[in-house]
């Protein structure tokens, strides 16, 4: 993993989502750097560490991680945020508490799970990936802005920015979507023994609205924002609201 650190104050580990890197946190961390250091973390086969051959294994990458910065609140985007709620079950004693960025703790539907994506969505951009690779990304970063209420600008904002730091690994991709495809950690929630926030865009058409509330129902003290004009990367169709709730929710939080 590479990890920039910029700003001052308690500190906050920030995690992107899949195929992505934290180069896309930037109009977030241009409004939290004057009261918080921000551990900006690209993960193996992303962005500055895209040539990186780790494995990405969430309990194994926050382990990592939270060796490196005790104390810290943690912030996961979609996938980032299997590795925030991975540190904070795994090791309350050293997570102040973690943010949900469209993050869900089940990705696919299920006959119990009514906030998901269908159970192919994944599987079939594993097998685009092969035929064509850009394109299937390009795809993706669609979906990743459909919904929002400048769609066409925050799609612009995500090609610009995407690919600024190399194509990520086709590997670790696969590895990604086996992950979103797989996981439920729905159970571990009632286990959960640091605050929590589940923020979501009510337009996200990869984590269904539903699904942010169910989840913080199933966890202790959590608490679920949000926001009506936003889609799945909330941070960049909405950054003043997403600032806000992060602040109001850090603010929180005992002091480390």
């Amino acid at each position: 993993m590479r990890v920039e650190t910029r700003g001052q104050g308690p500190a906050l580990v920030l995690v992107h989502g899949w195929a992505m890197h934290s180069g896309l946190f930037g109009p977030l961390a241009a409004r939290l750097e004057d009261r918080y250091t921000l551990h900006l973390v690209d993960l193996p086969g992303h962005g500055h560490a895209r040539t990186s051959t780790a494995a990405l294994e969430p309990a194994a990458l926050a382990g990592e991680l939270v060796g490196q910065f005790p104390g810290a609140a943690w912030l996961g985007w979609s996938l980032g945020g299997l590795l925030a709620l991975h540190a904070a079950l795994g090791h309350p004693e050293r997570v102040r508490g973690v943010v949900m960025v469209a993050s869900s703790p089940r990705f696919v539907l299920g006959t119990d799970w009514p906030h998901g994506v269908g159970a192919s969505l994944f599987r079939e951009f594993g097998e685009a990936l092969g035929r064509d690779f850009r394109g299937t990304l390009e795809g993706f970063l669609a979906l990743e802005a459909l919904g929002s209420e400048d769609a066409q600008r925050e799609l612009r904002q995500l090609r610009a920015q995407a690919f600024e730091r190399g194509e990520p690994d086709p590997r670790i991709l696969q590895e990604g979507l086996r992950l979103l495809d797989s996981v439920d950690l729905r159970d571990d929630l009632a286990q959960l023994r640091v605050p929590s926030l589940w923020l979501s865009g009510r337009r996200d058409r990869l984590v269904p609205q539903g699904a942010m509330p169910a989840a913080a129902a199933l966890a202790p003290g959590a608490r679920a924002v949000q926001i009506d004009q936003a889609g799945h990367a909330p941070f960049l169709g909405a950054p003043d609201q997403v600032a806000d709730a992060v602040d109001g929710f850090l603010r929180t939080l005992p002091s480390p």
